[in-house]
């Protein structure tokens, strides 16, 4: 094939009529909401068993993302491919199971293929295709139409569009499962544990707060002095100010610092309690750690004392733990 010469304004041309297109067709799916997609959601939310999806082709690459989707939010789920449940693996569905199958004609004989079988089991189908007077969307319990005009293929071949409407119709489905459910986001950090979003939703601040011999504090009524050398020795860039019945009285930090050499000519005559931030923010040890960004993003500190019920300075927050923990 000989080499093509690119013509920028042509290209953006293509990819700004193919965006148009597809968004299109995802804009036209709002119209075909109707009772059959009621009927799939009943369907999945009374399954007892998983929601095993299939699909050939392009359909089944929209099909294990579709799977992975559903698992991931509340909906188990897993992906069967035609082809191989025709040669053993239909021994994978059981009759507590909901079948979700994809094919943009409801033609596709693979597809078509299973459905004596799924009959015969009593398994109830949901399909999801272009053409709702198709075979498979006729033998359907409940059949979800993400037909489009048009592919955003100029040739009208590719699947551009349809597996665009059908990857969109789909996350509709499993975003209204999810929120049937009442499935939160500690229950979706749970199925997330490796990655950064898995910590950022369950990791707590007593799981990475400084505490013991760690936690920065001076007593209230203490040189100043002996705040600045036990904020160097713990090197939080803070310090916890305890009162005597032990509560938290507030902290200085090294804001507190550039603030005092400023407003003050003989630092060393003074006490912490003079030039501390009262009463200093704070936050609870079995807060999820994402909070503790926020409070530090949105008082546009670095670090953060800890405290229990009671008030008692029990640990140290830094920002550069919340980092090094990946919460951020």
């Amino acid at each position: 094939m000989p080499y093509a010469t690119a013509n920028p304004d042509a290209l953006r041309d293509s990819a700004l009529r193919t965006l148009t297109i597809e968004q299109a067709a995802i804009d036209g799916l709002k119209a075909k909401l109707d009772g059959q997609f009621d009927r799939a959601c009943e369907l999945i939310l009374a399954c007892q068993g998983r929601v095993v999806v299939t699909g050939m082709g392009k359909s089944g690459h929209i099909g294990g993302k579709l799977a992975a989707t559903l698992a991931s939010t509340g909906t188990p789920a897993f992906f069967v491919h035609p082809g191989e449940a025709s040669h053993g693996d239909l021994g994978m569905i059981t009759r507590a199971d909901v079948v979700l199958a994809l094919s943009n004609s409801g033609e596709t004989g693979e597809v078509t293929a299973l459905l004596p079988l799924l009959k015969r089991l009593g398994v109830p189908l949901v399909s999801m295709t272009g053409r709702p007077d198709s075979t498979l969307a006729r033998h359907a319990d409940a059949h979800l139409d993400s037909g489009v005009e048009r592919e955003a293929c100029p040739l009208d071949l590719a699947p551009t569009s349809s597996t665009t409407a059908a990857l969109a119709l789909g996350d509709a489905l499993a975003v209204a499962l999810l929120e049937a459910r009442g499935f939160t986001a500690e229950q979706f950090a749970l199925s997330h544990p490796g990655g950064s979003l898995g910590k950022r939703l369950l990791l707590r601040v007593q799981n990475i707060m400084h505490s013991g011999e760690r936690l920065p504090q001076v007593a209230l009524g203490s040189p100043l002095r002996d705040a600045l050398l036990e904020i160097t020795r713990q090197g939080l860039g803070f310090t916890c100010v305890v009162a005597p019945d032990g509560t938290l009285a507030g902290v200085y930090t090294d804001g507190d610092l550039r603030r005092t050499l400023d407003q003050h000519q003989d630092v060393l005559s003074l006490t912490v309690d003079d030039v501390m931030t009262c009463p200093g923010k704070r936050i609870a040890p079995d807060v999820l750690a994402a909070e503790a960004v926020r409070i530090m993003e949105d008082g546009k500190i670095t670090a953060l004392a800890v405290v229990d019920p009671q008030g008692h300075p029990v640990g140290a927050l830094h920002m550069h733990d919340l980092l090094a923990s990946g919460v951020i």
